[in-house]
């Protein structure tokens, strides 16, 4: 019990010294929501990680490795698809961000649709999707706790322990903004994914280890199945899955906003390279080594602890109290991307589109903003921790972020498109979204088992194109001249040097004046 809280003490003091060591007052609200676009491809790749792959993927992943097998590397299938869409958005999303100073995925969408109520739907659906996770990553921490205590502690005492943890961090997290949270990314992000990945390594040829690589020729039939080759599952549902995540991994905020924070299009493009190879290598091994240790009955029995006893059996305290410090790092990492990215949005495209605030405003505003998504997050940790039905709202976050895909990808690569096709395809798709993850938690069995997302994002995408036809000469040709500077932009041989502030693109009082 004490050797594993000392490892995560002193792993916790190593992430308060590194906030202190790189403690800088922060010149602008540019500068406290993406870090004045001044890092490198490897610091915004750990970044983009750690915001990807929260704590809970050595709890809940590695557990429907342990009773699923195969279908467990539907995880690495979109990781590493929808990674590889992001060095092909880099050049126009960093482009605009840089011309027109954005700082968040709704200001792109506002910028792009001419529209303050897309903006603020957008950053709506973002805010209601990453609550969840929020919530869930605080209850993977009090499971750090509990095991690290022996199981002496409580698990309310524990979610105790590990709302503190966070809102110690938060602290810093509030001060400095997006810059405390990258270089710290990078110190959980070792610990979290390389670490782990030499462990998986250790154990996969380790010729004692009860999870080598020589398990893997023994799986049982139920192991190598995937999900519609028979059973219950229809033939969409692994189309679904994985479809559903390559089309979101790009639309949760925390990760969208890391192509802000490059230093240059070229540190973009390195960093989803980067970033492909530290997520498919980590998360492959993770997946092999508890599918290699899905034979071992106590693990069998309890998949979702497969991790830690795995752990605990072959290496003892030590190795434990190393696997719980993977996972305090990936679940503050995570929480950390969640709760900024939300604060930042809240502040820049809910409350920033019904006040006029300035920079100095807007960053006390979004560090208010922070404060108060911890503190809701926390109390309903506290009151929902253990309550079996907290899955549906993360089932229905991720079912509902994927309907920012369309307004937003579209309008990154196609002039066609307006504000009311946007603002009709992400109402409608979302509403359906929800309604049907209600009812079909999983999969919808008449639809050969499509999830409710993908029905959601049909819709949506048929409201996108038949409400922006039909309304199409109600654009002013002053919008018309708006799309056709963004796309000039984007197509800019360099980036433009000097910023130009969101609220004068191209003819912007004239396409107010047309709202």
């Amino acid at each position: 019990m004490a050797i594993m809280l000392t490892m995560i003490a002193v792993f916790f003091i190593g992430v308060i010294v590194i906030l202190y060591v790189t403690l800088k007052r922060t010149r602008s609200f540019d500068d406290y929501a993406v870090a004045g676009r001044s890092f490198g491809p490897w610091f915004v790749a750990m970044c983009y990680v750690n915001s990807w792959w929260p704590g809970t993927v050595f709890i809940s992943f590695a557990g429907l490795s342990v009773a699923s097998g195969v279908f467990g590397l539907y995880g690495l299938a979109y990781s590493t698809l929808g990674l590889s869409f992001m060095y092909f958005i880099a050049t126009r999303a960093w482009r605009w961000g840089k011309h027109y100073n954005l700082v968040t995925q709704p200001d792109l969408m506002r910028l792009r649709y001419s529209s303050k109520p897309v903006g603020v739907v957008s950053s709506i659906i973002g805010a209601i999707a990453i609550l969840p996770w929020t919530v869930l990553g605080m209850q993977a921490l009090a499971t750090v706790f509990h095991i690290a205590s022996d199981g002496k502690w409580a698990l309310t005492v524990c979610l105790v322990i590990g709302l503190l943890v966070i809102l110690i961090r938060q602290i810093w997290t509030v001060q400095m903004g997006m810059r405390g949270l990258i270089y710290t990314d990078m110190y959980q992000g070792i610990f979290a994914y390389v670490v782990a990945a030499i462990v998986c390594v250790y154990l996969l040829v380790a010729s004692n280890s009860p999870a080598n690589w020589g398990q893997l020729a023994h799986l049982s039939d139920k192991l190598i199945h995937l999900p519609g080759d028979g059973g219950s599952y229809g033939a969409m549902y692994m189309f679904s899955s994985v479809f559903t995540g390559v089309v979101g991994a790009l639309c949760w905020p925390m990760s969208f906003v890391r192509i802000y924070t490059a230093s240059n299009i070229r540190s973009v493009k390195k960093s989803s390279n980067y970033a492909i190879l530290l997520s498919g290598v980590f998360y492959a091994l993770l997946t092999l080594v508890m599918i290699a240790a899905a034979h071992i009955p106590n693990i069998a029995k309890n998949p979702q602890g497969g991790w830690t006893t795995l752990l605990s059996d072959y290496g003892g305290v030590w190795l434990l109290g190393l696997g719980l410090v993977m996972i305090f790092a990936g679940s503050i990492g995570h929480i950390d991307g969640s709760v900024q990215a939300a604060g930042t949005q809240i502040a820049n495209d809910i409350i920033g589109n019904r006040i006029k605030l300035d920079d100095k405003q807007k960053t006390i505003v979004s560090k208010i903003c922070m404060v108060i998504f911890v503190i809701v997050s926390a109390v309903l940790a506290y009151f929902t921790n253990g309550m079996p039905r907290l899955q549906l709202l993360a089932q229905l976050s991720y079912q509902g972020i994927v309907q920012l895909a369309v307004p937003l990808f579209l309008g990154i690569f196609f002039k066609f498109g307006n504000k009311y096709g946007a603002l009709a395809g992400m109402i409608s798709g979302f509403s359906v979204a929800a309604i049907l993850t209600i009812i079909y938690p999983d999969d919808i069995p008449a639809l050969w088992s499509l999830t409710s997302g993908i029905v959601g994002l049909v819709l949506n995408l048929i409201m996108y194109i038949a409400v922006s036809l039909l309304t199409r000469n109600k654009v002013s040709d002053a919008e018309k001249a708006h799309v056709d500077e963004l796309f000039d932009v984007a197509a800019a041989k360099q980036a433009i040097a000097s910023p130009k502030p969101l609220a004068q693109p191209i003819a912007q009082q004239q396409v107010a004046e047309a709202e």
